[in-house]
Formats: C-alpha cells, sequence, structure tokens
C-alpha cells in the first residue's frame, strides 16, 4: 500500500508536538516497518531542515533529514509536478506540489493533519489518527 505523508505529519514527529506526536508516530512507524510504502515529496526535506534548524540547531536537522531519507520514499520534483501545481488552482502551492507527489507516487492515501487543504480526489484524503483507523480494518 502506498502512503504519501504530508510534511506537518513529518514535523509532528521530528519536532516531538505533543498533541499529534502519537498518531504520527504510528505513522511513521507503518512506512519504516515495511508494512506501507510511504512516500514523501522533495520538498518535503527542505521544509522539515528549514524548521527545525529555526527552531533546534544545524546538527538537529541535519539528523532529521537522514532519517527521514532512511525511512520514506522521496517523490522527485519534476516540472512535471511544478507544471500541475502551478495550474492547479490550489490557494497554497506548497499544498499543490504536495498533491501532485503524491499523484505521481501512485499513493492510495494522503496523511495529513489538513485534510481540507486538498481536493476530493481518487486518492483518499486522511488525518494521521483517520488513516490508522482504516489501516487497522484491513
Amino acid at each position: 500500500m502506498n502512503v504519501f505523508v504530508d510534511t506537518n505529519v513529518l514535523l509532528d514527529v521530528l519536532a516531538r508536538r505533543e498533541a499529534f506526536y502519537a498518531d504520527s508516530m504510528r505513522v511513521w512507524n507503518l512506512s519504516e516497518s515495511g508494512s506501507v510504502s510511504g512516500f514523501i515529496s522533495a520538498i518535503s526535506f527542505n521544509n522539515c531542515f528549514y524548521v527545525l534548524k529555526k527552531y533546534a540547531d544545524t546538527r538537529k536537522a541535519g539528523k532529521a533529514v537522514r532519517l527521514l531519507r532512511d525511512v520514506f520514499r522521496p517523490v522527485d520534483l519534476t516540472a512535471q509536478i511544478i507544471n500541475q501545481a502551478i495550474d492547479s488552482g490550489f490557494p497554497d502551492f506548497e499544498d499543490a506540489i504536495q498533491y501532485h507527489s503524491a499523484v505521481q507516487s501512485g499513493s492510495e492515501f494522503i496523511v495529513t493533519r489538513n485534510p481540507d487543504h486538498f481536493p476530493r480526489s481518487p486518492i483518499s484524503i486522511m488525518s494521521p489518527a483517520e488513516f490508522l483507523a482504516v489501516y487497522g480494518a484491513e
């Protein structure tokens, strides 16, 4: 099962954001164990590095991107994805890149804490808790 993980879920784990950590970590663990194929956008690396460097330090940010590399499968940022994102009409360009990266990866799910930022589509858009409920039912 291909699952695309949005940057906010990654940051929940990497920054240990307590209100969201438990469910996001369970999604992370499913990818790390190989129970699901976890995909992330190439832009998640620089977004996570930037946020963690700003609130922690360069060493922690570097460790975080190495963890991302080791756990998730990056979706290359291509001209096609950029063009689709530009033409998509999304109010948030970063969300548009995430969405079109998920499409490119062949993911069945996008796991995000902002499901309302994504359009209705053949890809199921779910919060970490919603995804875990569905995954547990399969």
